[in-house]
Parts: structure tokens; C-alpha cells; sequence
């Protein structure tokens, strides 16, 4: 369950996006500031001590739309500086830094699990309520559990984007296809599965 507060950020997700964006190899939208949320979904920490969001964004000048996942973490993630978009203030928990998730061994864990098991998403809990989502995501797996990483995971940046950690790869797509179709880096592997609107699509892949 993700535990959400009603708060103010200063700056904002898609402010720190505006910037990072278009430096990345695999961005295909407009490179002028006006990026906007399309959906998101958020996976649980079991520790309680990082977010972790999966935010869907295209900028209003054009349809294409990214996945972009984030961990939010009450402290520098070391060693992950190359992975930091930067730090906001939330005004319930004060500083956050927040980095592209590919780099976050939490976000790893959390993907393979729900990826390899056949989990969904975490509800989400505002001030008490459970907040409906503008997208659903789950895993096509079902496997009764799923390898924990304990240690930073290499991530290969591109479209798709490779994370490997020990026996285990991660493939996140980056540019997502709205086509329905599996695309050919999660053809025969368990994948991560969403629809939003009524669209489906293929997030990400995993094997061990």
C-alpha cells in the first residue's frame, strides 16, 4: 500500500522532468519545457522508506508518451548520482531527492516481484482513502516469489532500457507502443502489462 499525503512540491515532478528529459538518448518528444502527466501507478516498499512511482508523461506539443519510473528517497542513494533528475520539498516530508528508477535497487525489487509473481500495482492511500488509479498494471508471471537485489543494479540506458542485477534482467521500455502487440524485447519472457483509457500496453520484461 503507498501512502500518499496532500502536500505541496516545490519543484514539481514535471519541472524536474522539463529539464531531464530531453537530455536522455532515448527521449523522442519536443524539446521545449511542457511536459504533462498522461497516467501513473506506484509499486509498495515493504520498508515504508521509498516511493516508487511510474509515471506515463508526453509533452502537450506531440503524442508520444514515455514511461518514466521514479524512487523518492529521504537521502542521497550512493553511487547513483548519474541516475539523480534532482531534489524537490514536499511540504509533509520535507526534502526529497528523486532519481530515474532504473538505477534503484528498490525499484528493481519491486518490479521483478510484481513482474514474476503476478502482482499489480499498490493502492494507493490519500489521508485515509483509497484513491482510484488512472492506470492498472500487473505481471504475467506466477511464480510464488521473486529475487530480491541487495546491491545497486547496472542499468544499460537506451530504448529499452537493461537493468541486470546478479542472475537477473529487468527491460523497461522507455518510448511506449500503444499498438497492443508484445514487442519483440518481452517476446516469451513474463512481462509487466498496463492499460490506461483502454489502451493496453507492455511496460517491461524480466528473466532470471
Amino acid at each position: 500500500m503507498a501512502i500518499l499525503h496532500k502536500a505541496r512540491l516545490v519543484p514539481t515532478k514535471l519541472d524536474l522532468l522539463d529539464v531531464w528529459l530531453p537530455g536522455r538518448s532515448w527521449y523522442a518528444g519536443s524539446k521545449d519545457p511542457g511536459a504533462e502527466r498522461v497516467a501513473a501507478f506506484r509499486f509498495d516498499d515493504p520498508a515504508g522508506a521509498v516511493g516508487i512511482e511510474t509515471l506515463l508523461v508526453r509533452h502537450r506539443a506531440d503524442g508520444v508518451v514515455h514511461q518514466v519510473p521514479l524512487t523518492y528517497r529521504e537521502a542521497p542513494l550512493a553511487g547513483a548520482d548519474d541516475h539523480l533528475l534532482g531534489t524537490l520539498e514536499h511540504s509533509v516530508l520535507g526534502t526529497r531527492w528523486v532519481y530515474d528508477a532504473a538505477g534503484d535497487p528498490v525499484y528493481a525489487t519491486a518490479l521483478a516481484h510484481a513482474i514474476l509473481t503476478g502482482a499489480g500495482q499498490a493502492d494507493e492511500m490519500l489521508e485515509g482513502v483509497r484513491r482510484p488509479s488512472d492506470c492498472r498494471a500487473r505481471g504475467t508471471g506466477t511464480a510464488s516469489q521473486a529475487p530480491a537485489v541487495n546491491t545497486r543494479p547496472v542499468a544499460k540506458d537506451g530504448d529499452p532500457t537493461v537493468i541486470t542485477a546478479g542472475g537477473l534482467t529487468l527491460t523497461v521500455v522507455r518510448v511506449v507502443e500503444t499498438s497492443g502487440a508484445v514487442p519483440w524485447w518481452a517476446e516469451g519472457l513474463e512481462r509487466l502489462e498496463a492499460e490506461t483509457g483502454g489502451v493496453p500496453f507492455t511496460l517491461a520484461s524480466a528473466h532470471i
